[in-house]
């Protein structure tokens, strides 16, 4: 059997000498508040379920969201703060205990400075069949060899100790399907874990309409797929969320509020 040549991708192989700025300074809380309205816009959240966490590198507490505000309503002015064991330090709203299963995965993924979690449709259909999507197109690269599944439903994380126990299980992937539940999306900063939360999404709706087809999809070159991880993690994210961020501005300047 010869060895599968595995091709190069990413900032090695071309990097742009310039790329469209988001065009305005942002506050760490205009970027989480842009965050939520833009996934919230293709169709990541379901109404008010859901978090997006985002520890800073070198501090223990991290941005959230509050109980009770849709993720398409939120500004800059609703993000609050809480500490690594799920106290709200400052912020004008409460935060429910759901909130535990992030400082957990933070505090057991000190890599993963960004938590995104949420019932996206497809997601939540593939989770509803117990299985990882299959990865049928070229986006799907994103998450080769990076994708756990919890395979039973637990309930609701209401306690520090189920939050303890789930994060457990995930280990060192960034994309978790939690089975008849969600999806968990991490990453080193907010383009990264955005980047995933919006592509696996995709990623899950093609691979059900390519299984309800009946048919046997193509396979990929498991070599090219390297290559394309590669680019996709350390040229596309950043610049999907520089145009993310123009986007949600443009639509509706009162997020930076």
């Amino acid at each position: 059997m010869t060895e599968e040549r595995v091709r190069q991708g990413g900032l090695g192989v071309w990097a742009p000498s310039k790329v469209p700025p988001i065009g305005v300074d942002l506050s760490d809380e205009q970027k989480m508040a842009v965050a939520f309205r833009h996934l919230a816009d293709v169709g990541f959240a379901e109404n008010m379920a859901g978090h997006i966490t985002w520890q800073p590198d070198d501090r223990s507490d991290m941005f959230v969201n509050p109980w009770g505000l849709w993720w398409q309503e939120l500004t800059a002015s609703d993000i609050c703060v809480v500490d690594e064991n799920a106290r709200v330090v400052s912020g004008r709203w409460d935060v429910t205990p759901a909130i535990h299963l992030h400082t957990e995965l933070h505090r057991q993924r000190p890599d993963a400075r960004v938590v995104i979690h949420n019932h996206p449709y497809y997601v939540s259909l593939i989770a509803a069949l117990g299985m990882l999507p299959e990865l049928v197109h070229q986006t799907g690269a994103l998450f080769l060899d990076d994708m756990y599944l919890v395979p039973e439903y637990d309930g609701e994380i209401d306690a520090p100790w189920r939050a303890n126990e789930l994060a457990g299980q995930v280990g060192w992937a960034n994309l978790v399907i939690l089975a008849n539940h969600g999806v968990i999306a991490t990453g080193s900063n907010l383009a990264q874990a955005v980047y995933r939360a919006v592509s696996i999404e995709r990623v899950c709706r093609l691979a059900y309409d390519v299984l309800v087809t009946g048919r046997t999809p193509s396979r990929m070159n498991r070599g090219d797929m390297v290559g394309m991880q590669a680019s996709l993690i350390e040229r596309a994210a950043d610049v999907y969320w520089a145009g993310a961020a123009r986007m949600t501005i443009k639509a509706d300047r009162g997020v930076l509020e």
